[in-house]
């Protein structure tokens, strides 16, 4: 029953809100909408230009030296020296 309104429908209500705000009103609300819609264009448009490249995952920090794992055999300081 109640739908959006079609060709002949727009008319009337282009009529009608010509004659409550007038022809003056309605051409500056024109216009500033006209200059909203565009700064948000160009807003967006130089958002996406300086969005950075997407970042590569960092390495994993390397261990300092003489970290001991569960589970894992270290040799003694004495051992390095012989074997060396």
């Amino acid at each position: 029953m109640f739908g959006l309104p079609g060709g002949m429908e727009w008319v009337i209500l282009a009529i009608i809100a010509l004659l409550v705000f007038g022809g003056s009103r309605l051409a500056n609300a024109g216009k500033n909408a006209g200059k909203a819609i565009r700064e948000f264009k160009e807003e967006t448009s130089s958002l996406k230009k300086s969005d950075p490249p997407p970042a590569v995952a960092p390495a994993p920090p390397a261990e300092p030296e003489g970290v001991v794992h569960e589970g894992e055999i270290v040799p003694d300081e004495k051992d390095k020296g012989q074997r060396a």
